[in-house]
């Protein structure tokens, strides 16, 4: 198995791309070894020293190491450590995971909600995802029209990413959604 990797906008960020399916339809990012629990996959790539949140993409691994350690000291084990996982057979995700990630909206603006996230899903997600990111909808906030938007992978913690979100998304979002504002993001 070859397993190729490419830099991310975030520089703590690294894409693996092992040639097959990791996480098709169910993006899904752990920033913990204990929210890894239900990924014996993911679970494994946090016993590498230095790794702090694993994402776990369509095609793809994007992991996000600490400051106090250099790729070049782990990237050779987590290569290792992907290509264990993905040939071992074991599964990657377990059966509860959710498959659009996006938080529950229910109220006044629920139409204008589900404009925001068909877009998010149709336009935003496939272009982060090259980059080995991901961005949810949280939360918007009706009276203001502030969006709230959650970064995973390699989106969290770049340092492009408030470009992104004013000069990308925020512009999009307005653009198609009139009752849009403005973009945030939340941690």
């Amino acid at each position: 198995m070859f397993i190729q990797t490419e830099a991310t906008p975030n520089p703590n960020t690294l894409k693996f791309l092992p040639g097959r399916e990791i996480s098709p339809g169910k993006p899904r990012e752990f920033e913990t070894a204990a929210e890894a629990e239900i990924s014996p996959f993911a679970a494994d790539l946090f016993l590498i020293d230095g790794v702090s949140t694993v994402f776990l993409g369509d095609e793809f691994v994007a992991i996000t190491k600490t400051d106090a350690v250099e790729w070049d000291h782990i990237k050779p084990f987590l290569l290792g450590a992907i290509m264990d996982g993905l040939q071992s057979g074991r599964p990657i995700l377990g059966e509860d995971v959710d498959a659009s990630g996006h938080a529950n909206y229910e109220g006044e603006a629920e139409g204008v909600v589900k404009e925001i996230i068909d877009l998010i899903d149709t336009r935003v997600r496939p272009a982060v995802a090259q980059d080995g990111g991901d961005i949810l909808f949280h939360s918007f906030i009706a009276e203001s029209g502030i969006v709230r938007l959650k970064m995973r992978g390699a989106c969290s913690g770049c340092p492009s990413s408030t470009m992104t979100l004013k000069a990308g998304i925020e512009n999009l979002l307005k653009h198609y959604v009139p009752e849009v504002t403005s973009v945030e993001a939340v941690a």
